[in-house]
């Protein structure tokens, strides 16, 4: 797969980033190089390695999956800029 001057352009909107005229060729490039990096990825066999979290071997740490109020509401109520009776005060947003 190989990247033109009007798909770097269109990349570049979709991603809203400005790129001069003068450096579409310049990322035409880099970006060619990229996928032909990907390509080259492709071709190594991965066939009955397992997916792996970490290069050392290492078991993620579990927890039990349960719904809390937070424990201390007081602390959670700390971070906001504003409360009134227990609950975060946020501003009016639709008239």
């Amino acid at each position: 797969m190989s990247v033109d001057a009007a798909t770097v352009r269109r990349i570049a909107h979709l991603a809203r980033i400005a790129v001069e005229e003068g450096e579409v060729e310049k990322l035409k490039g880099e970006l060619n190089a990229i996928l032909g990096f990907v390509e080259q990825l492709k071709e190594v066999n991965v066939e009955g390695v397992e997916p792996m979290t970490s290069v050392t071997p290492m078991q993620l740490k579990m927890r039990a999956d349960k719904v809390t109020d937070g424990g201390d509401a007081a602390a959670v109520l700390a971070n906001a800029p504003q409360t009134e009776e227990g609950f975060f005060l946020v501003p009016k947003v639709v008239e």
